[in-house]
């Protein structure tokens, strides 16, 4: 690209599916493959996309998405190592959280890290450490309570083993903490500099418009946002409600043969965008009416939670590419045939499809 070349990306089932115009018995060979990749890009150019070069910006939000991502997963690794070590001797310590791996939780058990310790503490200390990190919702004496219960018999030496153990886990997580919070800083960062337009890059004055109006939508958050950006640029660029779709999974498999037609939920989907857009519609269900009442018709009419979920997830794609394309704002008490004039192009109304797409979607 950086020598003038016009570069495409080609999917390995695609070319394994060109390659069986010139040798249906399976040959294949690199020289082979040069002459089908050639051949496809001759004769079907509307099947395949030329690659443009992407803002650095978004190269760089991209990493700390990544990053991101990654530190969260081990954090959550972490944390079951934190609860099976708590199981072992002191498993009324579990009671007070669901999240495990959270900072107020480890400081805590630094202070009572054993029953014995919990029978000794003063109920200041442990108000003092809880106002210290804002937590409202557990009383020092409610904690002290549930920490004095009765414990669990262990063999000798069991607890100063785990507790050596948990020390060990506990470091790693504090660190982990502490990369989590500098990582989405810096994913904060990157999504206020496209949105303030501080670079002046080609093409910098759409992404700015484009952080806007996603973040205007309901259940769009620090991690989808970025997802987004980061992951479904060239689609957005594009406006390709369908391209969208099918790269987040929720767009459907249809096999039809006959009068046989199954339809079957994506697996092909781009792993990061499947979560992101998940979390999206699962958050936007909680805050926004209508997609509130969309997902409840879907369940009366028989679906399950994942289904349902992807069919407020493509009314959303939609919806987005509707907004991008014509540079407003998402409002909720905007009216429905409002919705519907501005995202026809892309045959949608409201997470149902035209006739001709009515069971795809």
């Amino acid at each position: 690209m950086e020598r003038g070349f016009r570069v495409h990306a080609i999917n390995p089932k695609q070319l394994d599916r060109f390659r069986d115009r010139f040798s249906p018995a399976g040959a294949k060979d690199d020289s082979r493959d040069a002459e089908v990749l050639a051949d496809a890009l001759r004769t079907d150019p509307h099947c395949f996309r030329p690659l443009a070069p992407i803002d650095p910006t978004v190269v760089e939000l991209r990493e700390w998405s990544r990053i991101a991502d990654d530190l969260r997963a081990e954090r959550n690794r972490l944390g079951n190592r934190v609860r099976e070590l708590l199981w072992r001797y002191y498993p009324q310590f579990l009671e007070l959280t669901d999240d495990i791996a959270a900072g107020w939780f480890l400081d805590l058990w630094r202070l009572i890290p054993t029953p014995d310790k919990a029978m000794r503490v003063r109920e200041a200390t442990v108000d003092r450490l809880l106002k210290r990190h804002r937590i409202r919702r557990l009383t020092a004496a409610g904690v002290l309570e549930r920490l004095k219960a009765p414990a669990i018999p262990a063999a000798a030496g069991t607890v100063n083993a785990a507790t050596a153990h948990l020390e060990a886990v506990a470091q790693r997580l504090d660190l982990v903490n502490r990369q989590i919070g500098e990582a989405n800083d810096r994913i904060d960062h990157l999504t206020e500099r496209l949105a303030d337009g501080e670079e002046n890059a080609k093409g910098q004055l759409d992404e700015q418009r484009d952080v806007t109006i996603l973040r205007s939508l309901p259940g769009v958050g620090r991690i989808v946002l970025a997802t987004l950006l980061a992951e479904a640029t060239d689609a957005l660029q594009r406006r390709d409600y369908h391209a969208l779709r099918c790269l987040s999974g929720v767009a459907p498999v249809t096999k039809r043969s006959g009068k046989s037609k199954i339809v079957l939920m994506r697996q092909a989907a781009h792993v990061r965008l499947r979560n992101a857009v998940y979390h999206w519609a699962r958050t936007a269900v909680q805050h926004d009416q209508r997609s509130r009442v969309k997902y409840a018709a879907l369940r009366a009419r028989g679906h399950g939670h994942g289904r349902a979920l992807r069919s407020i997830a493509d009314r959303l794609l939609a919806v987005a590419c509707a907004m991008l394309e014509t540079r407003t704002i998402f409002d909720p008490d905007l009216p429905a045939p409002v919705w519907h004039r501005a995202a026809k192009r892309y045959e949608f109304v409201w997470g149902r499809a035209l006739p001709n797409l009515r069971r795809t979607c």
